[in-house]
């Protein structure tokens, strides 16, 4: 027979508890854990987001959702995105939506950004700033050339689409928002690996920016960016028809032939 700790739960009194259920316990809290990691992801990737949005998408309940909410708020990984109200007032409360805070970014980053970014530091006083635009463009060459291959679709959309599906298996946590009047398109990440690098040598984002005009065919534009604290990169790609070089879609460009003919003529560097 089992052995059992002479105690009861408040979920059924009287029932005698067994080793079983205590180490339950540890597993139970590892899956806590697991879940607000997911949440925290989901909250980078789609913020700004309500507790019903992420009890909806992750299939858990509201109360469940909000309880971890609490923890990461309190904690300072995510905080409520206030925006000032637009169009008619509504009854009623509005539903509170978050966005991740610089915490909650660091959080996933897995990189070693102080060591980049004092190796570029090095790189521009020995060198010059010249040499870490060239290594910008190294490293938007070998994004265009990793990427290239997965970008298809004969729409700026689906290119997007699938710009979005390779950029999140790359750690960017990246996503498409429609903007109203379906003229454009929004390429969202919610997560930037050299998020803190970037903030220091925005020339990083420069360069992907060219890239994504490239590999989408049409001249996108960056209207914010982790880096200059926005709390997610957003690239506005328009739809418009006859934006795309008449017979020549980036999926169909071999890399080092894309990277010949440079970037998109009339390409919108990203912001800083």
């Amino acid at each position: 027979m089992p052995t059992t700790v002479p105690r009861t739960t408040s979920a059924a009194p009287g029932r005698p508890v067994h080793r079983g259920d205590l180490d339950g316990a540890a597993h139970v809290g590892e899956t806590e854990q697991t879940t607000r990691e997911r949440i925290l992801r989901l909250v980078v990737e789609a913020g700004p987001v309500s507790v019903h949005d992420l009890a909806r998408d992750l299939e858990l309940t509201p109360a469940g959702v909000r309880r971890h909410v609490v923890a990461l708020e309190e904690c300072g990984q995510i905080a409520e995105h206030r925006v000032g109200a637009a169009g008619p007032a509504r009854r009623g409360r509005p539903a509170r939506r978050f966005v991740a805070t610089e915490r909650g970014q660091a959080g996933l980053t897995s990189a070693y950004p102080d060591l980049a970014a004092q190796a570029l530091h090095y790189l521009a006083e020995v060198v010059g700033t010249r040499a870490v635009e060239a290594f910008a463009g190294r490293r938007a060459a070998e994004l265009r050339e990793r990427h290239a291959r997965h970008v298809s679709g004969r729409t700026p959309a689906e290119r997007a689409e699938s710009l979005a599906a390779t950029l999140s298996d790359d750690g960017f946590a990246a996503s498409v928002r429609p903007v109203p009047g379906g003229r454009a398109l929004q390429l969202c990440q919610g997560h930037c690996p050299v998020q803190d690098v970037a903030a220091q040598f925005p020339q990083l984002c420069e360069a992907e920016t060219r890239v994504f005009s490239e590999l989408l065919g049409v001249h996108v534009q960056r209207l914010s960016t982790l880096a200059t604290g926005g709390h997610v990169c957003t690239t506005h790609v328009p739809l418009a028809a006859g934006s795309d070089p008449p017979g020549r879609t980036p999926s169909s460009l071999d890399p080092d032939q894309a990277a010949s003919e440079g970037p998109a003529r009339g390409a919108v560097e990203g912001t800083r």
